[in-house]
């Protein structure tokens, strides 16, 4: 089979083909992705024919930081299985590799993106404000510490996705994003009845098993504070409300 056709067949897999392709594929590295402070490669699975692209984030790669310390990856495959666990499907497929070529990593499924897109340009577009305040609430749940505008992908098919998500989960108030615009507005039933999930049901176990006992109990801390107060919150009136770059 041509290795356009094989790319073109992965594509198109389910949810679960891609997590198991995730999962088992063999990981070859292509290159370092520009621009991230800590090391981010674009690589290529290959499996029963298929091959298709991921972006892995070894922990070797990364810089420890003062409030965050290391394992930044294992926030990122928190925040998918957060994302899936509630039904909000807006973090790409992402699994733990422990086996990959700088060992332990997260490993996402790559949106194939219109690059030229991002949170301040897709904001212009009325269309896509329900599926953004969707994402707003649900960094309110991550406690998103860093949520740039080039974070917002627009994919192919007219999806929107949010990757790079491994400043999260902290147990302090950390909420530092471009996504100011919903200030004073009701937050979306979806991402109530997320809230209302967490509460009634606990913490997703694919979450709880990677975070500590500390930063699952105040997700819920999270989610009972935003179904108290069901609007969007405005930001502090200090930088520190606001990521830098802003894209």
């Amino acid at each position: 089979m041509p290795e356009d056709e094989r790319e073109h067949r992965a594509a198109h897999l389910s949810t679960t083909d891609w997590l198991v392709l995730l999962s088992s594929g063999e990981i070859e590295i292509e290159g370092r992705l520009p621009w991230s402070s800590n090391y981010s490669f674009l690589v290529t699975l290959c499996s029963d024919g298929s091959r298709a692209r991921a972006v892995y984030k070894p922990g070797k790669g990364e810089r420890p930081l003062w409030d965050f310390g290391s394992e930044l990856y294992r926030r990122e495959v928190a925040a998918y299985e957060l994302s899936a666990g509630l039904g909000l499907r807006l973090v790409p497929e992402t699994v733990l590799r422990r086996d990959g070529p700088l060992e332990e990593g997260s490993l996402q499924r790559f949106v194939d993106a219109d690059f030229g897109q991002h949170y301040f340009s897709l904001l212009e577009d009325a269309a896509h404000h329900g599926r953004l305040r969707e994402l707003a609430g649900f960094d309110l749940l991550l406690n998103n510490a860093d949520r740039k505008s080039g974070h917002v992908l627009l994919d192919r098919e007219g999806s929107i996705w949010a990757i790079d998500n491994g400043l999260s989960f902290h147990c302090e108030p950390k909420l530092r994003t471009v996504i100011w615009d919903f200030a004073g507005e009701a937050v979306p039933e979806s991402v109530l009845a997320a809230c209302e999930q967490l509460i009634e049901d606990g913490v997703p176990a694919g979450v709880a098993a990677l975070l500590s006992g500390e930063e699952a109990g105040a997700l819920q801390m999270r989610a009972l504070a935003v179904l108290e107060r069901p609007r969007f919150p405005a930001p502090k009136g200090d930088p520190r409300s606001y990521p830098w770059p802003l894209v």
